[in-house]
């Protein structure tokens, strides 16, 4: 599947069992607008059934901005979540593992969207926020699974940014790449992984979320 919002690539898919999907509007920073949020969901629904490992990362230099604020005044509220929650619950419920490959900035909606992934993979330049905590109820669940209660709760309180060191420190990445692009290592790493056979991948993939104190399917204010 190909969209001028995001691009899937299976072309390594037959050989490796790994599938790249990119975030793709580099001039809004990849900003999820509602039909990209669905275009997600719809690559990942379609590469559940194909793939043993599925790698996420964004084209330009802000991996993703959160969501695309000016269709608030556009598009009709009970529409604008439905697109969220089906794309978070989608990729919460994937059956085989998520790696996400961060370069740049990761805001708001665009977090929400990494920590549901399995493993994070970042750059010197890579960095964390949630501003929209003046606006909305920030996604918690998630980001408590990844980082504990207690710095999650002060993340979505201040909103203040992460920088790529603490990041790692705390869990929100697994990786700072600095001698390669962070796609090239987060692919290294999927093909090892899809060396598993997928009904292993699938079992492991259940168990974590068997383990997750979030209901993935929750309206993403709830969360």
């Amino acid at each position: 599947m190909d969209s001028r919002l995001i691009e899937v690539d299976t072309t390594a898919v037959e050989d490796h069992g790994v599938a790249v999907v990119t975030l793709n509007r580099p001039h809004k920073k990849n900003a999820l607008s509602h039909a990209m949020r669905l275009d997600l969901a719809h690559a990942f629904e379609a590469l559940a059934h194909d793939a043993r490992v599925v790698v996420l990362t964004g084209h330009g230099d802000v991996f993703c901005a959160g969501f695309d604020l000016a269709e608030f005044d556009r598009v009709d509220g009970e529409g604008l979540w439905e697109s969220s929650n089906r794309m978070n619950a989608v990729i919460a419920a994937h059956p085989v593992p998520v790696i996400a490959a961060l370069d740049g900035p990761v805001v708001a909606g665009g977090a929400d969207l990494a920590v549901l992934t399995d493993i994070r993979l970042g750059t010197p330049r890579t960095s964390f926020s949630h501003p929209e905590h003046r606006r909305f109820p920030v996604v918690y669940g998630p980001l408590a699974e990844c980082i504990g209660s207690t710095r999650a709760r002060e993340l979505v309180l201040t909103g203040r940014t992460v920088d790529a060191d603490e990041a790692l420190a705390v869990g929100l990445l697994t990786e700072i790449v600095r001698d390669r692009r962070v796609l090239d290592r987060a692919c290294e790493l999927a093909y090892d992984i899809a060396r598993t056979p997928w009904h292993l991948l699938h079992r492991m993939r259940r168990k974590f979320q068997q383990f997750d104190r979030y209901d993935p399917a929750c309206h993403t204010l709830s969360l």
